[in-house]
């Protein structure tokens, strides 16, 4: 597999400007609810929009009642009215939600033309992720991916109603933008750590206090007091996955060969078996700003496709393959009698 070089952090995490001016987003779901609290009530489905900020690492989460364009643009509009209104939004192709639930791919599939209309309209930029790639998003991937694993494995079979998943959603948040980024100051006496928080509000964020609930049995707990356990049971699982993500990552530093126009290569497909993944000619590169290419274009028997060079494995550079061709075009040397 290819594996250009680690490029210099793009300018959307490093210029100083306010939160969420550059954004992504990710979903999660779904999520069961009721439409009313007892006995008879009926149960559908409810899923989570996440906005991630791409300077501060804030989080925003919403709770989407389904997957309409209708529904995902009302959502957008709460966003940009708490958040303010971002420059540009940086979206998972619909491929790369392996882990998302079908309704979820199928949504982002077919409204991505009406979506990205709304964002353009309100002169916002909608960029997609390559297809297959969605390493290209790992800044939110790597902020939600705990919170995801965790949410469903608290919430369990526990059916909320819509206002209690959106205020389950907004306590979640407020633990997520109080994670640790680095210490607030270079004074020993200062203890305190810089969160997200406190590019949001100025502070840290805090919440009311409360009883412990985590060792009281479910069936003895009222709904406020059962909500308040399942957030305090997210907190902990949390917490404890999180201090192990804090580890240094050693990573990719070491300039290899770039992949060039010509190159035959093999579209790496984890859905079908390796023998039958395709084959194709590189027929276009993207660089970044470093002028390090990290997305191609591949041209198959079956159509166009962009991919991550992540996922494709290089068989025949274009040098190699001139002078293989070369040398087959040479008639072969008469062979003198003994």
């Amino acid at each position: 597999m290819l594996a250009p070089m680690m490029g210099a952090l793009p300018s959307q995490r490093v210029d100083p400007d306010f939160p969420f001016i550059s954004a992504g987003i990710d979903f999660c779901g779904p999520f069961l609810i009721t439409d009313r609290k007892g006995r008879g009530c009926k149960i559908s489905k409810c899923y989570m929009c996440v906005f991630v900020c791409l300077r501060y690492k804030c989080l925003h989460l919403e709770a989407v009642s389904d997957l309409t364009k209708e529904a995902f643009i009302l959502s957008l509009r709460r966003f940009i009215s708490r958040r303010g209104k971002p420059k540009e939004i940086f979206c998972d192709n619909g491929r790369n939600f392996v882990s998302a639930s079908k309704e979820i791919t199928e949504f982002v599939n077919s409204h991505a033309d009406g979506v990205g209309g709304f964002l353009s309209s309100e002169g916002i930029d909608f960029k997609f992720q390559p297809a297959y790639a969605p390493h290209f998003g790992g800044l939110w991937e790597a902020s939600v991916k705990s919170a995801k694993f965790h949410l469903k494995r608290i919430l369990d079979n526990t059916h909320c109603t819509f206002e209690e998943l959106a205020t389950l959603f907004n306590q979640i948040e407020a633990i997520l933008n109080s994670r640790p980024l680095c210490p607030l100051s270079s004074s020993p006496d200062d203890l305190a750590p810089l969160t997200p928080g406190h590019f949001l509000i100025g502070r840290p964020l805090t919440s009311l206090p409360s009883p412990n609930y985590m060792q009281l049995s479910t069936s003895r707990l009222n709904r406020y007091q059962h909500l308040e356990q399942i957030r305090q049971h997210f907190w902990n699982r949390w917490q404890l996955e999180y201090l192990n993500e804090l580890q240094q990552r050693h990573k990719w530093r070491v300039p290899a060969r770039s992949i060039q126009n010509g190159d035959l290569v093999l579209l790496k497909d984890e859905n079908i078996p390796p023998m039958q993944w395709r084959t194709g000619r590189v027929i276009n590169l993207f660089p970044g700003k470093d002028n390090i290419v990290r997305v191609a274009e591949i041209k198959t028997s079956t159509g166009v496709y962009r991919r991550g060079l992540r996922y494709l494995c290089p068989l025949l550079d274009t040098a190699e393959d001139s002078s293989l061709e070369a040398n087959a075009s040479k008639a072969p040397e008469d062979v003198k009698d003994l």
